[in-house]
């Protein structure tokens, strides 16, 4: 069946990744859905300013030209950008991200959740730090 059916994971995956069904159907949406392969580009070229070997002067007049094409389909994403652009300029200069930190942070929150309604520190703080050491 041509159309979009099935199209959620062609268009969210890299490029470089798509196989050739995949391909495919990235051509069959073109053809009922020209916007959504457009915004599809603007999420490709964002991704590439990213892994692009540039420096933060490079990529904030990247980042910027980029926002001008997007707007219009991704304004609040524009809008966290602008909000964080330091933090986001701060990566082309180390290429490191917090996701380690944020990954950290969301296990704590499980285990706070799960711990509901228990007010004994010390049992969370074992559970943080075992989960930290062999989770």
């Amino acid at each position: 069946m041509r159309g979009i059916t099935h199209s959620k994971y062609p268009l969210l995956k890299k490029k470089e990744k798509l196989n050739e069904r995949e391909k495919e159907k990235l051509n069959e949406v073109k053809d009922v859905s020209p916007r959504l392969i457009e915004m599809y580009q603007i999420k490709e070229s964002i991704r590439d300013i990213f892994e692009s070997q540039i420096t933060g002067d490079k990529a904030l007049w990247d980042i910027a030209e980029w926002m001008k094409e997007a707007y219009k389909y991704f304004p609040k994403s524009c809008q966290t950008i602008k909000r964080w652009i330091d933090e986001i300029l701060a990566y082309f200069a180390h290429r490191t991200t917090q996701g380690t930190v944020e990954g950290i942070n969301q296990k704590i929150k499980l285990i706070k959740r799960r711990g509901y309604g228990l007010n004994n520190f010390d049992n969370f703080r074992r559970r943080v730090l075992l989960n930290w050491y062999f989770g």
